[in-house]
């Protein structure tokens, strides 16, 4: 018996301290993977002003607004824009322009992260580009692991030019169970993500990329969101890729050829 209750009260703390950091679980903007690579693509740091009054960072590329559809990445839930370097070092070579912003909390933006906050975040993001001249068919919407919840969210019943969903899970409750096999995720989660309902109201083009050997958000989960989600879609599926998917000559083949179908 009194192992039953010491055991009972260790689960009780466990479950009161995931409730109450479990955003700092959830959200890393600490967390570095930078390994020093240089920009090759020119950018200009803007600043972006949420409607609640915060300054997200921004690095815009513009290699021709009006004659290139512009895409917007929405990154994960770790690390600074220097993260993701290597991937939009491949934009150069095709006809897009870019924006990457930074989330709340994140390389030095004020506030702190929250799914309700990261929904306005990218909701300004496109607010910024519609006061430059851009209309919904010029943006292409890119997530990137966390970043496909907002992504997803904002794709709703809008007609983006299209939509590229790089390892998505189908909700954050289901991603925490997977971590979290023996913890009530279902009733303790704050920032639910649902990514499974919400990609049935998308009726643009949409590439989903994911790889089998995914540590963090199962290979299932990608693939069942490429499932559910109406035509046109596109698959780029791999047998080897982690979480962090390989940006090499086969993966950049087909983030070019989506691409080029949506101009």
């Amino acid at each position: 018996m009194t192992i039953i209750i010491a055991s009972s009260l260790i689960y009780l703390i466990v479950l009161v301290f995931l409730f109450f950091f479990q955003r700092s679980l959830l959200y890393k903007p600490n967390e570095n993977n930078y390994f020093n690579d240089r920009l090759k693509v020119d950018i200009e740091e803007v600043q972006i002003k949420t409607s609640d009054n915060i300054n997200l960072l921004g690095w815009f590329h513009k290699k021709d607004l009006n004659k290139f559809k512009t895409v917007v990445y929405f990154h994960g839930n770790a690390g600074k824009l220097e993260n993701r370097i290597h991937k939009l070092n491949h934009f150069k070579d095709m006809d897009v322009n870019f924006l990457i912003i930074s989330w709340r909390g994140f390389s030095g933006n004020s506030g702190k992260p929250t799914e309700k906050g990261l929904y306005e975040d990218g909701k300004s993001t496109i607010d910024w580009l519609k006061n430059i001249g851009l209309s919904d068919k010029d943006i292409v919407l890119y997530g990137e692991s966390l970043g496909t919840g907002i992504a997803t969210h904002i794709a709703q019943n809008r007609k983006f030019a299209g939509l590229v969903l790089e390892t998505p899970f189908t909700s954050m409750v289901d991603a925490a169970k997977n971590v979290y096999p023996y913890i009530p995720v279902g009733i303790l989660l704050k920032d639910r993500y649902e990514n499974e309902k919400k990609i049935k109201h998308i009726n643009i083009p949409i590439l989903v990329m994911h790889g089998e050997a995914d540590q963090i958000v199962p290979f299932k989960m990608g693939k069942k969101i490429y499932e559910i989600a109406n035509k046109p879609k596109y698959s780029y599926f791999t047998k080897y890729d982690n979480h962090m998917m390989e940006y090499d000559e086969k993966l950049v083949f087909a983030l070019r050829s989506f691409m080029k179908s949506l101009n």
